[in-house]
């Protein structure tokens, strides 16, 4: 709602831009369509809402056909008798488009929840063991994405959509699907709160075999365990009480430093900052590991944020 921030002159230019994309969206060549959809994705993240408004219900509907497979460009192989498998790897351009349902979620916010029923089942065929695990992979980061851009606008469909494919990824066997299971799982947590703590012990229980792998077995495996440590950080945040912190917390705290993931450094610190700050016992109790990891995550060469390494070294004199 309100005016809109951008000058008459812009506005004019990306609704042309975006009707010219929009329209490629339905070529019937699959590389133009996911050029068109990344395309679309740069100029509604850049340029808001009200960019998007003009061609929202095109650019929705088309990208729900995409999903669906019934697109111009997934047509032309079935004039061909080319009968495609299923369950074979989905069309290239498919991430592109579950990029671009992500983007709907962060430009249009609580205004794309009402079409949250459309499209979750779509994306949910792709998480299917079934699929191939790029499908499987590709699918969960969407959801974690609509998660945290949606927030509580995911609630209605906490029980029936998001947590069985949040567990289902939580046991995948690969790691890429596990790492984006994981994270859906912190950031729903973060986002509805107490309304799902009742889950927490179901959630963990999935969670914890991710602490017990051995991240020097490659980045995925590595990315998985951050992603892990993550969650369990953003769970304890939203809802302490509900964490068993004497299990949870020594577990956690060997996973750290992250390895592989560093966009999840400033939640994990955050975590543990916030719990030296309420002199939580168990965060007392594990001082030494907890002198450690800030140790590590202040010295030399440390990927960690300066601004979050200054917060460590404050804190830091305490835990001697």
């Amino acid at each position: 709602g309100g005016a809109s921030p951008m000058s008459p002159h812009t506005t004019a230019v990306t609704s042309a831009v975006l009707a010219e994309l929009v329209a490629l969206m339905k070529d019937d060549d699959g590389e133009t369509v996911g050029k068109a959809c990344e395309g679309i994705q740069a100029v509604i993240e850049l340029c808001g809402p009200h960019a998007l408004a003009p061609v929202a219900s095109d650019c929705l509907a088309t990208a729900h056909m995409l999903l669906t497979k019934q697109a111009p460009c997934q047509r032309v192989d079935e004039l061909y008798g080319e009968v495609f498998d299923d369950d074979d790897d989905h069309d290239e351009f498919m991430t592109n488009v579950c990029d671009l349902v992500g983007a709907f979620g962060r430009v249009m916010g609580p205004h794309f929840v009402q079409y949250l029923p459309q499209f979750l089942p779509p994306i949910c065929t792709y998480a299917k063991s079934s699929r191939p695990p790029s499908d499987r992979a590709m699918a969960m980061g969407c959801l974690g994405e609509l998660s945290q851009e949606l927030e509580k606008g995911i609630q209605d469909h906490w029980q029936s959509v998001f947590l069985p494919a949040v567990l289902a990824g939580l046991a995948d066997p690969d790691d890429n699907v596990k790492r984006n299971a994981a994270f859906c799982a912190g950031v729903s947590c973060e986002g509805l709160g107490e309304a799902i703590a009742a889950q927490y012990p179901q959630l963990l229980q999935a969670i914890s075999p991710i602490f017990s792998v051995d991240p020097a077995q490659g980045d995925a495996t590595a990315a998985a365990l951050d992603n892990a440590a993550a969650a369990v950080s953003r769970m304890i945040m939203a809802s302490p009480g509900n964490v068993p912190m004497a299990q949870v917390l020594p577990a956690l705290l060997k996973a750290l430093p992250l390895k592989n993931d560093m966009t999840e450094n400033e939640t994990v610190y955050k975590c543990l900052l916030g719990l030296l700050q309420m002199n939580q016992p168990d965060a007392i109790a594990n001082k030494a590991e907890l002198r450690r990891i800030f140790t590590e995550a202040t010295s030399e060469g440390s990927k960690v944020e300066e601004e979050v390494q200054n917060k460590l070294k404050l804190a830091l004199p305490a835990l001697s």
